[in-house]
């Protein structure tokens, strides 16, 4: 079954960071752009990030910028995001999921072109 799968969630103070990572399985992520995303209860599902196929471009959110930084290591098959400086309004499950029609990223486009959803991963952030 292709899919990917996030990890890194947990319970962090204002302030503080995490690491969220999303690993492939049944599949090689370095053809896929890929983004974050974040639902929060009783919200809608919110984009937080993306990066190209290649590494070479990324794009945040507004709420985001300057805080998280999404990478990519393709010979691990693997995607982070790191999040800095968290606040209690970060507090979400977040997702990752692979573009199936673009290989560059940007935050405009939609998530209907994005599949491979994973399960998520709560982070909570609260003192």
């Amino acid at each position: 079954q292709l899919q990917l799968v996030e990890s890194g969630g947990g319970l962090v103070q204002p302030g503080g960071s995490l690491t969220l990572s999303c690993a492939a399985s049944g599949f090689f992520l370095d053809v896929y752009a890929i983004g974050w995303f974040r639902q929060a209860p009783g919200k809608e599902r919110e984009g937080v990030s993306c990066i190209s196929s290649s590494g070479g471009s990324t794009d945040y959110a507004d709420s985001v910028k300057g805080r998280f930084t999404t990478s990519r290591d393709n010979a691990k098959n693997t995607v982070y995001l790191q999040m800095h400086s968290l606040k209690p309004e970060d507090t979400a499950v977040y997702y990752c999921a692979a573009n199936t029609i673009q290989a560059m990223c940007h935050m405009s486009y939609p998530q209907h072109e994005y599949d491979y959803w994973g399960q998520g991963t709560q982070v909570t952030v609260s003192s």
